[in-house]
């Protein structure tokens, strides 16, 4: 099997930029997608050449922002929309599909915002997303958990991580510390499973040539329930793949 997320900053936009094909390239089980920006009906219509697939999208209550899907070659036992808070779920930011074997939770991570004006809410978020997950992970199937969680872990997951630092969204201590009490309830970063010291980055800014220059984020991830990290054969970060200023992350099982 074989697992991808990707935010795709707009779906139609991206559509535009070569989606479909890359989509087709990628080959996976499975994909993810966050800040699709785009009504469940507008997603279908954006990926209606792709076939084989079935599709469930959760959509923002404003209109053109944020949003998740998930695309299954399996149809889902059951497909839950956002974490039954009704104060995290007008914003579509989370979509949960149950498997014969396994849950796929696909998530799109409030950011802090500019001058870290939603940093509180986002603790509070992050602290709901936990207690939802920890929910989920007591049940027989494991949990895959994947997305955007708009945070980089370590000091190697961010370009310039010295004069970033509690001044950015993405890297406070507060935003660091709920990732890490998400790994602490018994998730497994599969990426840093196994590649411990690999510097790669998942996200980068559209100005100053960035991507180009390769200064980036690792912000988007594959977490996975604990003793599924076992099963895990690989974790990827696909750098290669544009159309979007992330590009996307997987595994394979």
């Amino acid at each position: 099997m074989k697992l991808i997320s990707f935010n795709v900053n707009g779906i139609r936009a991206a559509v535009g930029k070569g989606l479909v094909e890359s989509l087709r390239s990628m080959d996976a089980d499975i994909y993810c997608f966050q800040e699709t920006k785009a009504t469940p009906e507008q997603v279908a219509a954006a990926l209606k050449e792709l076939s084989g697939y079935h599709l469930h999208a959760h959509s923002a209550e404003r209109a053109g922002y944020s949003g998740t899907a998930i695309l299954s070659r399996e149809k889902p036992v059951r497909v839950d929309y956002g974490i039954g808070m009704a104060e995290h779920d007008n914003e579509g930011r989370v979509i949960t599909a149950t498997f014969t074997d396994h849950i796929v939770v696909c998530a799109y991570v409030p950011n802090s915002g500019e001058g870290l004006k939603r940093l509180s809410y986002r603790q509070e978020w992050d602290r709901a997303l936990r207690e939802y997950l920890t929910g989920l992970a007591k049940g027989k199937r494991p949990v895959i958990f994947t997305g955007d969680l708009n945070v980089a872990h370590q000091p190697m997951d961010i370009a310039n991580a010295k004069s970033n630092y509690n001044k950015t969204a993405g890297y406070t201590q507060q935003e660091i510390d709920g990732f890490t009490a998400l790994l602490g309830a018994g998730f497994t970063d599969t990426f840093r499973h196994l590649h411990p010291q690999e510097v790669k980055y998942s996200w980068w800014s559209f100005r100053m040539n960035a991507r180009a220059r390769n200064v980036g984020w690792r912000i988007d991830y594959v977490l996975v329930g604990k003793g599924f990290e076992k099963q895990v054969k690989e974790a990827f970060i696909l750098n290669e793949v544009t159309g979007s200023d992330h590009c996307p992350v997987g595994i394979s099982w």
